[in-house]
């Protein structure tokens, strides 16, 4: 079965939202509607937007994969104020323990000044690698939440391509979709990409990292995904493996899968 169209969340205060219900499955199935959510800043949702999230399509849980950094520089954003949701904070850089104010640089250029090489697919796929190697507690936790959450999980970094790119990968692998299928979900941000970039233009923390750069720098590109579930698959067998590797047992691979893919 091949990749469907994305099921966008249009929301006034977001670029890049979607719900990975539909996703097709190798074995016939599709992922479960409902159960996971991908997304860029959740900062500026409208009130219209928040009653659309929690009351109608059910989010109970956000996983939140942006930096300390990120977070001090920006504040809370509205669903801090909604009681009913548990917010996850996981970010997937090593923090350095800096005032915000002594901070000159935000900690994704750290990690493109180790990784400075084009920015083709090898270096997407090395930047990827980077957070496993760099913070495997916090991709594991991201996934946990996903696999526990009695919700909507929502997953989001700043602009939904990356982070939260790598978390539904490794989601979407443990299903059971395809990497042709996988690489075609990370490639749909691309149908939004120019929006992200000029909503991130609006916030000082995000502009001075983007202002100059192409925007084909930014652009997901087809090569990236395979060649990250590759590459998991070359040193751990496959996500499962990485995942049990990193303290997973049967059971808990089967709870991700079972989130997923069952009513």
């Amino acid at each position: 079965m091949g990749p469907v169209s994305p099921a966008w969340i249009d929301l006034d205060g977001l670029a890049n939202m979607r719900d990975l219900g539909g996703t097709p499955l190798a074995d016939g199935g599709e992922v479960q509607p409902g159960r996971l959510l991908r997304s860029d800043n959740l900062q500026t949702l409208t009130p219209a937007d928040v009653e659309e999230l929690v009351e109608r399509r059910g989010v109970t849980d956000i996983v939140d994969l942006r930096s300390d950094v990120e977070l001090q520089l920006t504040g809370p954003g509205p669903l801090v104020e909604v009681e009913s949701l548990t917010h996850h904070h996981h970010s997937f850089f090593r923090e350095r323990k800096v005032a915000v104010e002594d901070a000159l640089v935000l900690p994704w250029r750290d990690a493109d000044a180790r990784r400075a090489e084009p920015k083709d697919a090898n270096h997407w796929t090395s930047h990827y690698l980077g957070y496993l190697a760099d913070r495997p507690d916090s991709v594991s936790n991201a996934l946990r939440v996903v696999a526990e959450a009695e919700g909507a999980a929502v997953v989001h970094c700043a602009a939904g391509k990356d982070r939260t790119g790598t978390v539904v990968a490794m989601a979407l692998s443990v299903a059971g979709a395809s990497d042709e299928v996988i690489s075609a979900d990370y490639l749909a941000t691309g149908e939004r990409i120019e929006r992200v970039v000029e909503r991130l233009m609006t916030i000082p923390a995000y502009a001075d990292n983007l202002s100059g750069r192409a925007l084909a720098e930014h652009t997901p590109s087809p090569d990236t995904m395979p060649r990250l579930l590759a590459a998991i698959r070359d040193t751990a067998g496959s996500v499962e493996g990485w995942l049990r590797q990193n303290g997973w047992t049967e059971a808990d691979v089967a709870q991700l899968r079972a989130r997923l893919t069952r009513p």
